[in-house]
């Protein structure tokens, strides 16, 4: 019998927090430095802002930033289950919020998502076919669904993939999925055209 979403999702975090901080913290810098080349001449960027054990964004901003690339982050809004989107100029602004996720509040500079060139996007769990999981919260795919035109990269260390995604009309297929053992490449199969 499949596994539910829920079952994915409890045996994924498992598998994530089997990972030392140490083995994390080094994947997450093989995953940023791989986007940074990807990302070369990409702007703005979307990248969702990591909370541990996630994959950790904070040097993929930094460097962004350093090369006078605009940065956008989203925010949650837990009223409307959206996602709000805000310029980052300094990340020393972000504040643990909303879920614990670091936003810049109150400094936001509002972003519109016609801007974003390419959007990061946190993986829980991913398959060869682009699919994701989130948390379940909905957040990302109302986003995406709502703005098919974003083009999408979804980052999760290599032991969050499985064979198969229980998949739902609602869920948004990435474009391109990125792990420490590198690109991805997701089947062409998607609904939406770009």
């Amino acid at each position: 019998m499949a596994k539910t979403k829920q079952e994915i999702r409890t045996e994924v975090k498992q598998r994530r927090l089997a990972l030392t901080p140490q083995e994390r913290k080094e994947k997450s810098r093989c995953i940023c430095a791989a986007l940074l080349s990807l990302l070369d001449g990409t702007g703005p960027v979307m990248v969702y802002v990591a909370k541990p054990p996630e994959v950790d964004t904070e040097l993929l901003i930094t460097t962004l930033l350093a090369r006078g690339t605009r940065v956008i982050v989203p925010v949650i809004e837990r009223k409307t289950t959206t996602l709000r989107l805000s310029y980052l100029e300094d990340p020393s602004v972000l504040v643990e919020s909303t879920f614990c996720v670091p936003e810049p509040v109150g400094c936001e500079i509002p972003a519109r998502p016609d801007e974003i060139g390419i959007a990061i996007i946190p993986l829980l769990a991913f398959d060869r076919q682009g699919n994701r999981l989130g948390y379940g919260a909905g957040y990302y795919d109302r986003f995406l669904a709502a703005h098919p035109r974003v083009k999408t990269i979804g980052i999760a260390f290599a032991c969050q993939e499985m064979p198969e995604l229980p998949g739902e009309p609602t869920d948004i297929r990435m474009d391109r999925i990125l792990t420490e053992s590198g690109l991805i490449p997701v089947l062409e199969n998607k609904d939406h055209e770009h």
